[in-house]
């Protein structure tokens, strides 16, 4: 059975933005360790709360990184 991860990318206290998508890039790659099949990221819009108001960009961002889904 293939299991995918859904990625949010919240933005903790005393946390920003960026620190939410290096986070999410983390949170990728540790997937991808444990052999989970595919990873999602979540849209938000209009919220102070998650740094995910375009995942496809996020998502790009991600794929860049070593360790990455494909």
């Amino acid at each position: 059975m293939r299991l995918s991860v859904l990625d949010q990318a919240p933005i903790t206290s005393g946390n920003t933005g960026q620190g939410a998508i290096e986070k999410a890039v983390e949170f990728a790659q540790k997937s991808e360790e444990l052999g989970y099949y595919r990873m999602w990221m979540a849209e938000h819009h209009g919220s102070e709360a998650f740094a995910s108001s375009a995942p496809e960009i996020i998502t790009a961002y991600i794929a860049l990184r070593p360790n990455r889904f494909v």
